[in-house]
């Protein structure tokens, strides 16, 4: 299949992400674990890890990102635009048709069922993602310790109502994984060099 007729895939894919996604990226993270993963098996899980941690850190909403990856993997520059037009344009078009008769749209009582309705799945969607995540995570003492403490964290600045964004735990950590790894590395250097001056 050549580079176009990927990326024309890439964008049905993408599109079909988009059109049945509730909730924003985040909900979005299980359809393409599913579909790109388990389905297609077009990248390994621990590439779907790296990507979501890079998507999530990079400017820019997590399922744009991530599409733009997906679709660069898959069929390069080309593949990236089109899978991106295909995750936006589902959006885009719901959003301008409901803008066109807004307060109409908001006084409907069967709206406002659908959206309790809806906020019911995206949150299930979004637990969904997280723990097939935290099952392909590498369960060393390291990232288990990490892990436990980003949770905890998160539920007392929930607790407490702190206004603590998701950003500075993506920044923290990182800063951790990079001192650690740097840690490590420093260590199997001091070990190499003993071992040479035995």
């Amino acid at each position: 299949m050549n580079r176009f007729k990927q990326a024309c895939h890439m964008f049905l894919i993408m599109f079909k992400i988009g059109l049945f996604t509730f909730g924003g990226g985040y909900a979005m993270i299980a359809l393409l674990q599913n579909e790109f993963v388990a389905n297609r098996k077009w990248i390994e899980k621990d590439e779907f890890l790296d990507m979501v941690a890079i998507a999530e850190s990079t400017p820019g909403p997590i399922a744009i990102n991530s599409a733009t990856y997906l679709g660069y993997r898959r069929a390069g520059v080309i593949g990236s635009a089109m899978a991106t037009l295909g995750v936006v344009l589902p959006s885009f078009i719901i959003i301008f048709i409901i803008s066109l008769f807004f307060d109409a749209f908001l006084s409907l009582e069967y709206v406002a069922y659908a959206f309790r309705g809806i906020q019911v799945c995206v949150t299930f969607l979004i637990l969904s993602a997280g723990w097939k995540m935290f099952k392909s995570l590498k369960k060393t003492p390291f990232n288990l310790c990490l892990f436990s403490a980003v949770v905890v964290a998160m539920i007392v600045t929930n607790l407490l109502a702190v206004d603590f964004s998701s950003i500075f735990y993506i920044l923290i950590c990182g800063a951790i994984g990079l001192f650690a790894f740097l840690l490590g590395n420093l260590r199997k250097k001091n070990k190499t060099k003993r071992e040479v001056e035995k």
